[in-house]
């Protein structure tokens, strides 16, 4: 006979000490704080052990509790898994959430190659700005920009911001030498400190940084770029396509990287499920390209 605690009570105590917080704790399972700390006390009195040390506000596990901890968590994560695969069949279209400047400049050209290879998957695409903490089941992957470090979620990096100078062919002709950029009209987006850095680390001086529109997505930068209207510092993942079709130029080669990458995330219980797969081996060989 198998001797194991109340499952709630593990769940209580493993996102618990997940975070060291019993209020994120109920956030993720969707109970309250009051009802993390009655389970967690209900585990110790059951093992009768402290798991837990508790000072004022600060939570911190005991030898005991860490160790327990290190061997409750890749349980419950087989566990998630193993659901996951279960019902990968039953979890309806698949629901991505990406940036609107990603969506129009880089996926939607695309999807039509994954519609072909992936007929019967249904996609249903979510373009917003507004981030996602994926405590909810509204979506299942996502692509966002940032470090690669989001607490709980799988992340693979699709591709690294690199940002240089475009515009069109015809602005393009007028600008002989970076110091001609003092002339253009800068496209920006945010944050607005791109073409500082870009002229900095090019060694140009004399242009004015600041000067130009704040757009507050890179895709309407380079769709002012496109009709001519300046030069944006275009991020060269996003602006392939424009310049693969000659409606964008590079003036000058000098590429800065920029910090921030562009990354697939979701939940890491969703790996095993056969669209999330075959989306992210999609979208990964797309970005290889």
């Amino acid at each position: 006979m198998r001797r194991i605690p109340p499952l709630g009570a593990l769940r209580a105590f493993e996102a618990g000490a997940r975070h060291l917080s019993f209020t994120r704790a109920a956030t993720e399972l969707r109970v309250t704080q009051a009802a993390i700390s009655h389970q967690v006390r209900q585990l110790e009195d059951w093992l009768g052990v402290s798991l837990f040390e508790r000072r004022g506000h600060a939570l911190t596990l005991t030898a005991r509790g860490a160790e327990y901890l290190r061997e409750l968590t890749p349980v419950f994560e087989r566990m998630s898994e193993a659901t996951a695969r279960l019902y990968a069949r039953e979890q309806g279209p698949l629901r991505l959430t990406v940036l609107p400047s990603f969506a129009s400049c880089w996926l939607l050209p695309r999807l039509e190659r994954f519609r072909k290879q992936h007929p019967d998957i249904e996609l249903h695409v979510n373009s917003s700005e507004a981030l996602w903490d994926f405590l909810d089941d509204r979506f299942d992957v996502g692509i966002r920009s940032g470090l690669g470090r989001w607490t709980g979620l799988k992340a693979e990096q699709l591709a690294s911001e690199r940002l240089s100078p475009v515009c069109t062919p015809a602005l393009a002709k007028r600008l002989r030498a970076p110091g001609d950029l003092g002339k253009a009209r800068l496209l920006h987006d945010s944050p607005k400190d791109g073409w500082r850095r870009w002229l900095d680390a090019a060694g140009v001086s004399g242009v004015d940084a600041d000067r130009g529109p704040v757009f507050n997505d890179a895709g309407l930068a380079l769709q002012a770029a496109r009709l001519g209207d300046g030069v944006a510092l275009g991020r060269l993942m996003l602006a392939a396509e424009d310049l693969e079709a000659g409606r964008l130029v590079q003036p000058f080669k000098a590429v800065l990287p920029n910090d921030f990458s562009y990354w697939l995330v979701h939940p890491r219980p969703l790996t095993g499920r056969r669209d999330v797969a075959a989306f992210k081996a999609w979208v990964l060989e797309e970005a290889r390209r």
